[in-house]
């Protein structure tokens, strides 16, 4: 008989994340919050187009819905690091079901406007912003080290679990009535709320050095991103990529509706879409360490640039699904990659206010985005704004096959 080996060894004494009952607490009830976001966001424009019938109103709500990710993340990732992480968990999301809760009413009430729409998504994506900071601030202080990446990982799935099931739920809820899938999403906000009180752990930092005036440990996360040249190179491609698969998002709706998709038929479309997310979260677990920054950098982009132009020539919206989620598929990786890398070489006390810079950095694109989709689908229709995303991924492609940054990236266990 032979002995087991050292490695065996370890692995049979490396703690369960799953045994961890603050993460697992913490995990479950955000599971429920991001299935409902992503209920009612697939509901959000097929409501504003059955209400107006017009794609750049649905870009105006869509930008509402991206607008806190441009003008609040700075300031939320400093007062994250000032504020109690459990609070503001827990603020977040009973504001962010308060505000659901309007949507119905208006409803029942006829009294939706646009103007209604665009105030409540910007509430919520408000609210989604102050919470992602404070749980990704508070991710190193319940969760080891050595189970840092698959805790991320795990992260990864839940989301990518959320937009799988979330849009086919969103479709057939608004096909039965146009106020479900919002009650749905108020259901699962209040969900994870209860959940957020059997977190029982500390979630702050202690160590923390002596206050600075606001503005200036605003800039503090900005400052260090710009000393590292991969998340400074990471964060300019990631806006690129966010802002082409925000605009993705409204082109497939118009594009499935062009080809006479039912809201139903378009909620299957996303989930199909999704799943390549998921499947690619679960994968992202064990395959992270077989890549460095620099080939996940290059080669996602590459991918990308390839699967893009797919959507121009199919018009089934299950063809249109399984493109998208062979898309989806390589995200989660990109993601487990620099999330690791940023939450193990920033320290604690600043980690709310990289992120915030991160995400000012890479997300304050998407406004943008969105608002611009609804006038190039008007200019040059679904086909051709497809086209003209297309380019925008390809250039993005070439810029991260030639910077010096990404080529000369360290590896993930060294950075």
């Amino acid at each position: 008989m032979t002995a087991p080996s050292t490695q065996d060894a370890d692995a049979a004494d490396r703690p369960s994340l799953w045994r961890n009952r603050d993460f697992t607490a913490l995990w479950c009830g955000q599971v429920l919050s991001t299935l409902g976001a992503r209920i009612s966001g697939t509901a959000m424009p097929l409501l504003v187009l059955a209400t107006t019938g017009s794609p750049s109103d649905a870009g105006i709500v869509a930008g509402a819905a991206t607008l806190p990710f441009l003008i609040a993340c700075l300031p939320a990732g400093s007062l994250v690091d000032r504020w109690n992480r459990r609070r503001v968990l827990l603020t977040s999301e009973v504001t962010a079901a308060l505000a659901l809760c309007t949507v119905p009413v208006a409803l029942w009430l006829d009294l939706l406007s646009v103007a209604h729409l665009a105030v409540v998504a910007f509430v919520q994506a408000l609210c989604s912003v102050f919470s992602g900071l404070a749980e990704r601030a508070a991710l190193p202080r319940i969760v080891p080290a050595g189970l840092l990446p698959t805790a991320v990982a795990h992260n990864e799935a839940r989301g990518r679990g959320a937009a799988l099931a979330g849009p086919p739920l969103g479709g057939v809820l608004f096909g039965i009535d146009r106020a479900l899938p919002f009650l749905a999403d108020v259901l699962g906000h209040a969900m994870a709320a209860a959940g957020l009180l059997f977190v029982r752990g500390d979630l702050q930092n202690r160590d923390r050095p002596r206050r600075q005036p606001l503005w200036r440990e605003m800039t503090a996360g900005l400052r260090w991103v710009w000393r590292h040249p991969l998340i400074r190179a990471a964060m300019v491609l990631i806006a690129i990529s966010n802002m082409v698969f925000q605009a993705l998002m409204l082109i497939l709706v118009v594009l499935a509706q062009h080809h006479g998709a039912t809201s139903t038929t378009i909620g299957v479309m996303f989930g199909v879409y999704s799943a390549g997310g998921l499947l690619g979260a679960l994968a992202a677990s064990g395959l992270h360490r077989h890549f460095t920054p620099k080939t996940v950098i290059i080669g996602v982009n590459w991918i990308w640039a390839a699967l893009l132009p797919l959507f121009a020539f199919v018009s089934d919206p299950l063809l249109i699904g399984l493109i998208g989620a062979a898309c989806a598929f390589v995200g989660p990786l990109w993601n487990v990659v620099i999330i690791t890398y940023a939450t193990v070489l920033v320290p604690n006390e600043l980690l709310g206010r990289v992120t915030s810079a991160a995400m000012t950095l890479s997300s304050g694109v998407l406004p943008l985005a969105s608002l611009g989709t609804g006038f190039l689908l008007i200019a040059v229709g679904p086909v051709g704004s497809v086209f003209v995303l297309t380019g925008v991924m390809l250039l993005t492609a070439l810029a991260a096959t030639a910077g010096p940054a990404v080529r000369k990236a360290p590896p993930l266990s060294g950075p």
